[in-house]
C-alpha cells in the first residue's frame, strides 16, 4: 500500500491511477449530460481533427474491431456518425461526423476541456503548466495516440 503525507502527496503510481479515475468520471459525466455514452464521447472527440478508417479508429480507441463497429453501428444510428467511402481505397470505409455530430462534439468537447481544467484550479500558473509539461512527456515517451485535441487546436 502506498503512504501519503497529510500534505497531499502521493507516489506517480497512486497519482496517474486516481487522476485516470478523476478525470474518466468527469469525462462520464460529462458524456450523460450530452446524451453520450463515454465511448461514444471518445469517438466524437477523436473524429473532430479528421475521418478514421476502422482499423485506425480501432488502434486509436483501443476496442476490438466487433466492440467498435457495435459503438459505430449505435453512434450512427443517432445521427451522429456515417460511414463514407474511402478515396484510397474503394474497399474500405472511413467514419466522420455528420452536421449534427459536429455540433454535439464541439460543445461536449468545450464542456468537458472546461470541467477538466476546472480540476486543476487550486494550482499556481506554474505548477499547471509544469504538470502540463511532466504528463506531455509521459504521453509522448509512451506514444499515446492523438484522442483529445488540445483547446487551442480545436479553436
Amino acid at each position: 500500500m502506498e503512504k501519503h503525507d497529510d500534505d497531499g502527496r502521493i507516489g506517480v503510481v497512486a497519482g496517474l491511477v486516481r487522476s485516470t479515475f478523476l478525470v474518466n468520471a468527469v469525462y462520464a459525466e460529462s458524456a450523460r449530460e450530452y446524451g453520450l455514452t463515454s465511448q461514444q464521447g471518445q469517438l466524437l472527440c477523436v473524429l473532430m481533427a479528421q475521418p478514421y478508417g476502422m482499423s485506425e479508429l480501432g488502434a486509436t480507441l483501443g476496442l476490438a474491431k466487433s466492440s467498435l463497429t457495435g459503438l459505430v453501428d449505435r453512434t450512427e444510428r443517432n445521427g451522429l456518425v456515417q460511414r463514407r467511402p474511402d478515396p484510397h481505397d474503394s474497399r474500405a470505409l472511413r467514419i466522420a461526423l455528420t452536421g449534427k455530430g459536429s455540433e454535439l462534439a464541439a460543445e461536449f468537447y468545450t464542456e468537458t476541456c472546461r470541467r477538466i481544467e476546472d480540476l486543476t484550479t487550486g494550482l499556481a500558473a506554474g505548477d499547471r503548466d509544469t504538470l502540463a509539461g511532466l504528463l506531455g512527456r509521459v504521453v509522448q515517451d509512451n506514444k499515446v495516440p492523438v484522442v483529445f485535441l488540445e483547446p487551442a487546436e480545436h479553436a
